[in-house]
């Protein structure tokens, strides 16, 4: 196995045969991580659902709740673009998006080995999936809905548990790619 990586969890043993360089590349070693990327993407998914749930039905057409005063309030929008509102006349697009997303996750989780990518996945996933639900069943129509914000910190966008999960995952599969792990569990040290 070459110096400049190795899989996690088993030793690096250089036997100095030439047999070793013949070999096919061995494949990482341990269970595949499928359960804990579909256990953090449910419970992703399902805190955002319910929260939207309860914010449509408790918060919407009322005044803000001022959580810590004017830094952080629940202030329910209905938004139909991106991130800070951009591109409202692309949800379909959105949608597109989101589903690419989760079939990409979904093929990616057959070679996934590690469980860093594995939460950082499902974060993505639930996510996305929580976002694709309003795209799909929230008015105005299917494929056109408004994703249901509410968390409104001070001078930021409005946005929900979802984005907080899609950012999460984002910024972990960043963290982990600059650490060099593959969602194979290799490691590459540079």
């Amino acid at each position: 196995m070459a110096e400049a990586e190795r899989i996690i969890g088993t030793p690096s043993v250089d036997s100095g045969s030439d047999d070793d360089a013949a070999a096919p590349a061995e494949q990482p070693k341990g269970k595949r991580k499928i359960l804990a990327l579909f256990v953090v993407a449910v419970l992703a998914y399902l805190l955002d659902l319910g929260s939207k749930m309860l914010v449509v039905a408790e918060l919407e057409h009322q005044e803000p709740i001022e959580v810590i005063g004017d830094l952080l309030k629940f202030e329910v929008i209905r938004n139909a673009g991106a991130a800070f509102g951009i591109g409202e006349a692309f949800t379909v697009i959105f949608t597109i998006i989101a589903a690419t997303v989760i079939v990409v996750i979904a093929r990616l989780a057959r070679k996934l080995y590690s469980l860093p990518w594995a939460i950082a996945l499902g974060l993505l996933l639930g996510g996305a999936l929580g976002n694709l639900t309003d795209r799909i069943f929230r008015s105005p129509g299917v494929f056109q809905g408004a994703v249901v914000d509410f968390i409104a910190p001070a001078r930021f966008a409005v946005f929900n548990l979802a984005d907080s999960a899609i950012v999460c995952g984002g910024i972990l599969i960043v963290l982990l790619s600059f650490r060099g792990l593959d969602p194979d569990g290799t490691v590459h040290k540079d």
